[in-house]
């Protein structure tokens, strides 16, 4: 390649030689001093050609000495003034060319170089640290914080213990306000080179090519954090697929780490890019949003792709309260995906992450309504053993006492009463006085119609008992629980109100009189003296044979009712001690007073034990093996004659 000094020289017209004579061109000069420079910073563009020198393939120039990284930017500085000043440059542009194609290829090199040096992923344990300290809102049980435990399938019966405040794995949003974090992800010196060379990269009309090269490595080093955070490439028919014990680990686990990639990660990389590419190009071509998009888009699609899968799957009632802290995260994270994903090249991500939280509303409606039908339609035929609590009210109750803990996300998700039989519905059910709707609402009323629908399903199961003394003792049981569990939740009690809630007091109350005069009226009608007592000529007395027939149906009923009851159960100590306090002060009384007017008539008698075969002491003792819920033998207390 010829040097512009050794080119041949160019015949000139008459009138610029003369000009020559009379003095050289001032022009002269800056030629020479341009083809000086031009000469120079094409000599060193091509030392360091790596398809020529074997020392270019094996150096890197940024890795070395700075001179000599500043010295190279200069010179490609130059080659690329003197394309655009050809008026200066009487040479060939084609050797210009030619340079700066070379120079940047190995700007090409350099950039990647750089990037890869210094492109390691962020420790995640300060990820999750950082997560925890400065930008959680979660509020997470203990029990319930590690990712490595299996819990099983879902059901509120198990993971939420009767008169305990559980803690669900779920973010109360804050004030919309954006959180995000940015950390450094290339030291700041690395950064300084990357964009010097960003900007001769450019300036040459190699945008694209820089851009691919930076989002090549990124790219890698995202998708590198994302496996490293557990996060798993699963297409929405992967997530669909997978059973619930499974799918509610991964949910908690996503939780936490779409706050990490949206608020830090992704917020990071942004950053990164702004800090490398920002005006650099014109604003038309927003090469800053081209690279950073270039690097996340995809980790950005498969972290939210797994929201998506959850909002468009098959409804069930377990998965409510996951649903609901997926449109939690989603919608404390809106304002941050607007922050970060805020140019017109993004706009796919901001909408998809707002078509989540629309599907998750609408699939937490849905599950609510279908529970409400689960509740009237649950199908058991098979009475519990003793009259004891059904499962479905354990579990209903339990399941609403978690939908009060999401009050503040459901009163804004339920917007529309309940549609089933009710006083606002046109359609009142029998037996049944729905409270008033005026300063009720509507996921209120929703709650108090489940219980409702709960309560008639319960009526429907008691009359499958034979026994009906049962019948009421089973709804006692099961009414008191619904009470106790309204009154053990301060949120739950002020959605129902106080009004209901007496209402279910007195319907249990009314049920455990119910039992009481289904068992205890016959065996207390053996106490009375009417039909004991007989008159002839000019005596009035007792019948004996009358006496003992009384007593012995009086003994044969209490202990057929001892044997049967104390199998029944009770499940609530304090309504079971209720329950025999309100027997024994109708029993014991009476039996006492019996025995005070008649057992002098028997005692005497031959085999009187046959007949007065209890004290009152010995009943009282009795009473305490009703409702345990286990078989019991009856012990007679002995007596001395």
């Amino acid at each position: 390649m010829e040097s512009p000094s050794r080119r041949t020289p160019v015949v000139q017209s008459p009138a610029r030689r003369s000009s020559l004579t009379c003095g050289e061109d001032p022009r002269d000069d800056l030629y020479k001093q341009v083809t000086t420079e031009f000469e120079a910073a094409e000599k060193l563009i091509l030392r360091w050609d790596s398809t020529a020198s074997e020392e270019a393939r094996e150096r890197m120039i940024f890795d070395g000495d700075r001179h000599e990284a500043e010295q190279y930017l200069r010179a490609v500085d130059e080659i690329q003034r003197s394309i655009s000043n050809t008026n200066l440059s009487d040479g060939d542009p084609a050797k210009a060319t030619d340079a700066i194609q070379i120079a940047t290829a190995r700007l090409e090199d350099e950039f990647r170089n750089i990037l890869i040096t210094h492109s390691n992923p962020p420790a995640i344990d300060s990820l999750f640290s950082r997560n925890s300290s400065s930008l959680s809102s979660i509020r997470t049980a203990s029990s319930k914080d590690s990712d490595d435990e299996d819990y099983g399938e879902y059901d509120p019966r198990d993971q939420v213990e009767d008169g305990q405040e559980q803690e669900q794995d779920r973010s109360y949003r804050s004030t919309n306000s954006i959180s995000v974090q940015e950390i450094d992800l290339i030291p700041s010196e690395a950064i300084y080179d990357l964009r010097n060379i960003a900007e001769r990269m450019v300036a040459a009309g190699c945008l694209r090519e820089c851009i691919q090269v930076y989002g090549s490595v990124r790219k890698s080093v995202v998708d590198s954090s994302l496996r490293q955070l557990g996060v798993e490439k699963l297409s929405i028919g992967d997530v669909q697929r997978l059973g619930w014990d499974a799918l509610e680990s991964k949910i908690r686990k996503w939780i936490r780490v779409a706050k990490i990639c949206v608020r830090i990660l992704f917020a990071s990389e942004k950053r990164l890019c702004e800090r490398i590419f920002e005006d650099l190009a014109p604003p038309d071509l927003e090469a800053d949003d081209t690279c950073f998009m270039e690097t996340v888009k995809g980790a950005a699609i498969q972290v939210f792709n797994f929201a998506e899968a959850i909002s468009i799957s098959r409804r069930s009632p377990e998965k409510l309260f996951k649903i609901l802290d997926l449109h939690d995260t989603v919608s404390d994270l809106l304002p941050d995906i607007a922050s970060v994903f805020r140019s017109k090249s993004s706009e796919s991500v901001r909408t998809q992450a707002e078509d989540i939280l629309t599907r998750l509303a609408e699939a937490a409606r849905g599950i609510l309504s279908e529970f409400e039908n689960a509740v009237q339609r649950e199908p058991s035929k098979i009475p519990v053993p003793g009259g004891t609590l059904h499962p479905l009210t354990r579990y209903v109750m339990n399941y609403v006492s978690l939908i009060s803990d999401y009050k503040q996300t459901l009163i804004e998700l339920i917007v529309t009463k309940p549609s089933g039989g009710s006083r606002f519905s046109g359609d009142p059910l029998p037996d049944m006085d729905f409270p008033d709707s005026e300063d009720k609402s509507p996921l209120d009323l929703h709650l108090v119609w489940i219980i409702m629908n709960l309560q008639l399903n319960l009526e429907s199961k008691a009359l499958l008992y034979k026994d009906t003394a049962l019948s009421p003792l089973f709804l006692m049981n099961n009414v008191h629980y619904i009470v106790q569990k309204i009154k053990g939740s301060p949120e739950l009690r002020e959605m129902v109100g106080d009004d209901y809630l007496r209402r279910l007091t007195g319907k249990y109350r009314q049920w455990a009189t119910s039992y009481q005069r289904a068992t205890w009226v016959r065996i207390l009608s053996c106490l009375r003296d009417e039909g004991l007592h007989v008159s002839g000529g000019f005596s009035s007395g007792v019948s004996k044979a009358a006496l003992r027939e009384r007593f012995k149906s009086f003994n044969s009923s209490f202990e057929e009712a001892h044997r049967v009851q104390s199998t029944w159960f009770v499940p609530d100590s304090q309504l079971r001690e209720e329950l025999r306090i309100s027997i024994a002060e109708k029993l014991l009384p009476a039996y006492r007073s019996f025995l005070g007017r008649f057992r002098n008539y028997l005692e005497s008698s031959r085999h009187s034990e046959m007949y007065i075969k209890y004290s009152v002491e010995d009943l009282e003792s009795a009473l305490l093996d009703f409702f345990e819920g286990a078989s019991v033998s009856l012990h007679i207390r002995r007596r001395s004659h």
